[in-house]
């Protein structure tokens, strides 16, 4: 681990970092794309990121990690994350508040930092909850709703960290549409995975304009064999995916000049999977689609030149400030 990472900027306390380092190994451990765009940013941000995501993964594996145990065993834990949450949202980092769990004190922390709203949190836990019951959508429109909690809010949730050159509220639609392109760019790549957990999210209306219904992504799944009407479904949803990141890209250029190459960097490699899904011929029932190595060292390396130009000349608009070198780590050796 890198020595800015070990000991997380502005983090005194060594309960709390203990707890932002934790929310660093599960954003590491779950999310290499996420991990490598976060190395782009300065280190004083990267904690509050590694907090966001972090919290996001941790709830998530409650819901998906757990499958095969009881719903309101499920429902339980995310009830005590909550509680755990508010506990320290409410009492700063109080005795109480020290007994929650880890990633729920490295998020209260964050939000206090960088004054993000806690109804966010609310929302994205109540979509988590939805994901115990709720096994398919109807519409896109139904889609879109779960996803403001599931993911427009995590960028949202994003945008006082990274900063903005705009008022937030200007970039805060096109952050939130990031957090849904990302959202539908996994649902295309998980769909194999997600039937497995008995989850379709791609829209029923959408499937049963090209004749598919749950039943043939099933007999797909279990025979191995591909069908052209799923083929065009997919693709479909593929484009309603590229629509979002359409929506969103205006909303880099919003950001503070530091913390775009990051943003940018995630934009390219979450797209790249999109890519790399239409190259397998749309085959997410049977694998999971990866961006090729040299795609991602190519994006990466682009990231790093993009990061240096800004830190360059945010160096020369503030003389005093220390400068940060944009170094290619370990981190990049690991996925490029």
């Amino acid at each position: 681990m890198p020595p800015r990472d070990r000991d997380p900027a502005g983090v005194p306390d060594p309960g709390l970092r203990a707890a932002y380092l934790r929310s660093r190994e599960l954003s590491a451990r779950h999310g290499r794309t996420y991990s490598l765009a976060t190395r782009l940013l300065t280190p004083d941000r990267r904690p509050a990121v590694h907090a966001l995501y972090g919290f996001a993964r941790w709830a998530d594996d409650i819901v998906d990690a757990l499958d095969g145990a009881p719903d309101d065993e499920r429902a339980r834990a995310l009830d005590r994350l909550g509680d755990d949450l508010a506990r320290t949202l409410a009492h700063d980092d109080g005795p109480g508040a020290r007994e929650a769990h880890p990633v729920a004190r490295a998020l209260a922390d964050t939000a206090r930092r960088h004054t993000i709203a806690h109804d966010l949190f609310t929302d994205f836990l109540a979509s988590m909850r939805s994901d115990l019951t709720v096994t398919s959508y109807a519409t896109y429109d139904d889609l879109r709703g779960y996803m403001h909690g599931s993911a427009a809010v995590i960028g949202l949730q994003m945008l006082p960290v990274l900063g903005t050159v705009t008022p937030r509220e200007e970039a805060a639609p096109h952050a939130a549409e990031l957090g849904v392109a990302f959202q539908l760019t996994n649902f295309l790549r998980d769909v194999g995975e997600d039937l497995d957990r008995g989850r379709v999210y791609v829209p029923g209306d959408l499937l049963a304009a090209h004749g598919v219904d749950r039943a043939l992504l099933r007999h797909c799944r279990d025979t191995g064999r591909t069908d052209g009407r799923v083929t065009a479904a997919l693709r479909e949803f593929a484009s309603l995916t590229r629509a979002a990141y359409r929506r969103a890209a205006p909303g880099i250029a919003m950001l503070s000049p530091v913390s775009r190459p990051c943003i940018r960097t995630a934009f390219g490699l979450y797209g790249g999977i999109l890519d790399a899904v239409a190259a397998d011929g749309y085959a997410v029932l049977h694998r999971r689609s990866v961006v090729p190595r040299r795609r991602r060292a190519l994006v990466a390396a682009d990231g790093l030149v993009r990061v240096a130009a800004a830190r360059l000349t945010d160096r020369r608009r503030s003389p005093g400030a220390p400068v940060e070198a944009a170094t290619a780590d370990r981190s990049y050796q690991e996925v490029a």
